[in-house]
This record gives structure tokens, C-alpha cells and sequence, in this order.
């Protein structure tokens, strides 16, 4: 019942994010690399008006400030020109078992993208580790409940051949 009240509670918080007014403040120029976001617990592709709505219940700078050197500036389709050079799709191996769809990708789809490997780490969950031409983390995504075409969807759509 505990899980329940927390599930029910984190979703309670994200309809309140989306269904909030922007706030006016102005974002940060200075970004933090993939890696450094993670740790602060910013990860994914999150949009610099979630740091805004974020700002209204926090009402911490110092976390707020944060946020805004790891989101992504919001426009109707700046995420939709985003390509990355390659991608890490890390995953525990212990845990593939519960991943039916991510294992049909990897065995059957995966050599598809010659520009993503399959890295295992030690309880990690499922999540697609975006690469710049460098080869630094750029973006990290979850992909637990991601199927086997919308993994392909967005590897054809982001990633580079």
C-alpha cells in the first residue's frame, strides 16, 4: 500500500507541473555535462519551463538554478532537430528477464545501429545513454517501459547511421 501512495503521489506532482502557468524566469546560460545532471537526480530531456513551473514549489534557488543549467530551451520543435553520433544502451543483466522488448531489440534489431552499444551494469535500469560527436554523455532517457518500435522509432529519429 506504501508504493501505491508514493506512485500515486509522484503522478499527483506531474500533472501539477503540466497543468501549471509558466513562470517569467530567465534561464541559465552555463550548462552542467550529462554525467554531472544525473548525479544532481536531472536526467532525461527535460525542457527549461519544467525548471520555471519546478521554481514555483521548490522556492529553492540553488535547486532551481541547477535544473536550468540541464534542461533544453523550449521551442514547438527544437527537440525534434536533435541528432546524437551514438549511444550506449546500458541495462542489468539480471534484470533483462523483466525486459522482454528491450531483449527482442537487442538481439534482433540492435545491429541495425552500428553507432549503439549494449553496455551491462550492475542494477542500472534500462536507459539509453545519448553520445556527442566526442563521445561524451549528452542525454541519458529511461527507457523501462519502452517497446521494441519505439526504441527503433527514436534511435532512427536521434541517432546518426
Amino acid at each position: 500500500m506504501g508504493l501505491l501512495k508514493i506512485c500515486m503521489c509522484i503522478y499527483s506532482f506531474v500533472l501539477l507541473l503540466i497543468m501549471l502557468p509558466k513562470n517569467n524566469m530567465v534561464a541559465s546560460k552555463e550548462q552542467l555535462s550529462s554525467r554531472e545532471c544525473e548525479d544532481l537526480g536531472f536526467t532525461g530531456l527535460a525542457l527549461c519551463s519544467d525548471c520555471n513551473t519546478f521554481f514555483e514549489y521548490v522556492k529553492d534557488q540553488e535547486l532551481v538554478s541547477d535544473c536550468l543549467k540541464c534542461c533544453t530551451e523550449d521551442s514547438d520543435n527544437s527537440m525534434s532537430k536533435v541528432t546524437y553520433s551514438g549511444a550506449l544502451l546500458e541495462v542489468c543483466m539480471r534484470k533483462l528477464v523483466f525486459y522482454p522488448e528491450l531483449v527482442g531489440f537487442i538481439e534482433e534489431e540492435k545491429d541495425q545501429f552500428p553507432t549503439v552499444k549494449v553496455q551491462y551494469a550492475y542494477n542500472s535500469p534500462p536507459k539509453l545513454i545519448l553520445l556527442d560527436d566526442e563521445g561524451q554523455h549528452k542525454e541519458t532517457i529511461r527507457i523501462d517501459n519502452w517497446k521494441r518500435e519505439h526504441i527503433l522509432q527514436f534511435l532512427r529519429g536521434k541517432v546518426k547511421a
